[in-house]
């Protein structure tokens, strides 16, 4: 008789049992509730809510979970999108500023900060960038907004290109800070690609190795993924570090943000694979901003990767930092925003 290889659930459930049951599944984020969702964690800290001021704080249920929700301001609603290994808070330094003039909705996607993270599926499509895309017209349409602004940073970018091609109707206009489309940076993988980001290849590793070795120190892992990407000294203050291992060293967030990563070398390739064959692009104009001191601008021209993407304008500079532009360079992403959105 041939023997089957044991599915994602088994040896999920393997894993489980040898740790120790129900104690190791509740700690992988394994032990649902009645909606099929691990329940999130606790709010931010208060010391982090001072860096938002004036911001109500929600948790919006959409089609697939629960997102938590930062939001203030009134004008044109304009939707902000952090990235790996962070949350909202990445926009504590110009959030505040935005909401002087733009109706700001900053949400944790799935899988991260105190939204809800639900099971991957065995294809990881409950963390693949459509259902990302999801969360954030379910949150914009229930506040009313059919069509909005987006601007968005690594995870969260990727997200809003998927957003873009799902739901065309929906954005006017959309930042991508530092990042080329998933599927070229894929597609022109080279070593020093892979020494850089190799991150990329080690979380889409199968449950649950990586898993296991980030969950041993997650605080390092933490600190060495910053300090390879950031290229600003001083840039995150004691207390911003101090919330963002708060939220990532949980083992279902370090399980959930590994599922993120396997559903974009797997089912989100398959999507963009099939826009590309369909000649499908984003309708909107772009406006790319990336870090001068970074990878992704010294190993493609981030410009004419969007151009073959996008149907519209496309724009955008390199900003005098590393990955992480808008904590790095505040001021400059202020700028190149509102002379963006408002034009």
């Amino acid at each position: 008789m041939e023997r089957k290889s044991p599915t994602i659930d088994q040896n999920r459930r393997r894993f489980i049992g040898m740790a120790g049951g129900t104690l190791a599944a509740a700690q992988f984020g394994l032990v649902h509730s009645a909606s099929g969702q691990s329940e999130p964690p606790g709010g931010a800290t208060t010391e982090t809510a001072a860096l938002f001021p004036g911001f109500s704080a929600e948790s919006v249920k959409t089609s697939g979970t629960t997102i938590y929700v930062l939001r203030k301001g009134t004008g044109r609603p304009l939707l902000l999108l952090h990235g790996y290994p962070e949350t909202h808070l990445t926009w504590h330094k110009v959030a505040p500023r935005l909401a002087e003039q733009f109706s700001v909705i900053v949400p944790d996607l799935r899988g991260y900060g105190d939204s809800g993270k639900p099971p991957g599926g065995e294809r990881h499509e409950n963390y693949s960038f459509r259902a990302m895309a999801q969360d954030q017209i379910d949150i914009m349409r229930g506040y009313g907004h059919d069509t909005f602004l987006v601007a968005a940073h690594d995870r969260g970018a990727r997200a809003a290109h998927r957003l873009c091609l799902d739901h065309p109707e929906s954005v006017d206009k959309v930042c991508l800070m530092d990042i080329a489309p998933t599927l070229t940076m894929y597609k022109g993988t080279n070593q020093e690609f892979a020494t850089k980001y190799m991150r990329w290849f080690f979380l889409i590793q199968s449950f649950p190795v990586p898993e296991h070795m980030i969950g041993l120190d997650p605080d390092f892992y933490l600190q060495d993924t910053f300090g390879a990407l950031n290229k600003t000294p001083g840039a995150f203050a004691p207390e911003v570090m101090k919330e963002y291992v708060r939220a990532f060293s949980r083992p279902d967030a370090i399980h959930a943000s590994c599922e993120d990563f396997r559903a974009s070398a797997d089912i989100d390739l398959e999507m963009d694979e099939a826009d590309e064959k369909a000649g499908r692009k984003i309708q909107c104009p772009i406006h790319a901003l990336w870090g001068g001191r970074g990878t992704v601008g010294s190993l493609w021209d981030v410009l004419a990767t969007w151009r073959e993407k996008c149907a519209a304008r496309v724009t955008g500079k390199a900003l005098d930092c590393g990955h992480f532009v808008q904590e790095e360079s505040p001021q400059d992403v202020l700028t190149e925003l509102h002379r963006f959105f408002l034009s």
